[in-house]
């Protein structure tokens, strides 16, 4: 079995499986319905989301993936869920839409395999118009030493087989490096292996920029 056979047919199948779990399932239905607007979806993977949109709230909705590969599932699962979906086969460190287009921005167990996840958020930041929110639930560094140290060890060979999904990801941070500011998020281990299921989940916006220091 080549590599590339693996990513594109079994890959989609396996990543499906394990972000469709119940604890999973849950997560997505606390967030995904708070969407609304012009609704960006970073990350859409198979559409597993789609089913849990409040389509009274949403104007628009776009989908951005750069696995082709997941797209089709993903248009089955919007003609299921009797929602509209523009998907794009780009990844999220170069969005392709001017500044200000979205209401919403979701993004969902997905800055674990972006490759440079700083970039990702700031030009999320960038698309969301002036008071827009980031909607996020994703996994991430745990706060118990003995467990990132299994996130850190794992991380190299679980990144091979996962389609690059890094562990040990301090959501938190990134968040804030790149200029947003959250006041709800939350943050708890998933009923599952430990260096595999913390989670954090809330609403972000744009940070106000600092004022300038005024020197007498």
């Amino acid at each position: 079995m080549s590599w590339k056979w693996y990513e594109r047919h079994v890959l989609p199948w396996l990543v499906d499986l394990a972000c469709s779990v119940r604890p999973v399932r849950r997560q997505r239905r606390k967030v995904v319905p708070l969407a609304k607007g012009r609704v960006l979806e970073i990350g859409i993977g198979t559409g597993l989301n789609l089913e849990h949109y409040d389509k009274a709230r949403i104007e628009r909705l776009v989908g951005l993936d750069p696995g082709l590969e997941m797209h089709p599932q993903a248009r089955r699962r919007s003609r299921r869920a009797a929602i509209e979906v523009e998907l794009v086969g780009l990844s999220a460190e170069r969005i392709p839409y001017d500044d200000g287009s979205f209401d919403t921005v979701l993004v969902t167990y997905s800055l674990c395999t972006i490759g440079d996840p700083l970039s990702a958020l700031k030009e999320m930041r960038r698309v969301l118009r002036p008071g827009g929110r980031l909607i996020f639930c994703e996994h991430g560094r745990a706060p118990d030493a003995r467990v990132r140290r299994w996130q850190e060890r794992l991380t190299p060979l679980w990144s091979t087989l996962a389609g690059g999904c890094h562990l040990d990801r301090d959501i938190p941070r990134l968040l804030a490096q790149a200029g947003f500011r959250s006041d709800d998020m939350q943050q708890m281990y998933l009923p599952g292996p430990r260096p595999l299921t913390y989670n954090y989940w809330g609403t972000a916006v744009a940070a106000p920029a600092a004022a300038p220091d005024r020197q007498s």
